[in-house]
């Protein structure tokens, strides 16, 4: 009986190890299994986390498109009142052309009647004007202008022919001008020679004057030592007569006191 159930052990054995060894993969499975679900999960609590912060930032946005919706509505409102009160203005600006034309109109009207008054008051006072004695006189004057004019062109025409009187008596005239330029040169001339004579005798004597201005400079600086030293000697002299008179004064004091008591 035993051996017969020994092979049923052993294959009982066999079934549990290899349960065990079955088992132990399906461990390192589940083992990996968890591992990668652990993986998962941090990357789905990272995706978590940012799409959480996401959402706040979106948010965030939302509370400021928000506010940002809140300023343009006001900003609209008051373009809104910009352009009423511009198409208000608009309305009065062109009421107010239209009456600017109008009175333009009626100005113009008013200018070309006035127009035409003034140009028939012209006409008026031409014909009055043309028959003064001044415009009759000025007439004349005209005239007199314009056969000026004629005589002038006929000399220029003159002027430009060689042959013509005007250019034989300019030819004259030249020939005595010369005439005279070359008197005037030879007169120059002798001026000329008179001057330079003159400036000789010029430095000449602006010489013998700085000579005479140099003794006189000497002459003058003795007779100064001279008054110099006769000044000196006077007031020397002076003292010397105060001092006298002062002894006199003494002794003429000395005498009279001398005097009295001779008497007494």
């Amino acid at each position: 009986m035993a051996k017969q159930n020994s092979p049923s052990l052993i294959e009982v054995v066999k079934q549990v190890a290899e349960q065990q060894h079955s088992q132990a993969s399906e461990i390192e499975k589940t083992k990996t299994i968890l591992f990668q679900l652990q993986v998962i999960s941090l990357e789905l609590e990272k995706e978590m986390d940012s799409i959480l912060l996401e959402t706040k930032m979106t948010e965030r946005e939302i509370y400021l498109q928000g506010d940002a919706i809140e300023v343009t509505k006001y900003h609209c409102e008051n373009l809104e009142a910009q352009v009423r009160a511009l198409y208000s203005e608009n309305l009065k600006l062109r009421h107010d052309a239209e009456t600017v034309q109008e009175e333009f109109e009626m100005t113009f009207a008013r200018n070309n009647e006035y127009r035409e008054k003034i140009k028939a008051h012209k006409h008026l006072f031409w014909e009055m004007e043309s028959k003064m004695p001044v415009m009759i006189e000025l007439a004349k004057k005209k005239a007199v202008v314009k056969e000026l004019k004629t005589k002038k062109e006929e000399l220029l025409r003159d002027f430009q022919n060689p042959e013509g009187s005007v250019i034989k008596q300019l030819q004259e005239e030249i020939t005595l001008l010369k005439r005279e330029i070359t008197t005037l040169k030879e007169f120059i001339n002798k001026k000329t020679d008179l001057l330079e004579e003159e400036k000789k005798m010029h430095a000449k004597l602006r010489k013998e004057i700085e000579v005479q201005n140099k003794r006189y400079d000497a002459i003058l600086k003795r007779l100064h030592c001279q008054l110099n030293k006769h000044h000196s000697n006077k007031r020397q002299w002076h003292w010397n007569i105060q001092q006298l008179e002062k002894k006199a004064a003494e002794l003429r004091k000395r005498l009279g006191v001398v005097e009295l008591q001779s008497s007494i």
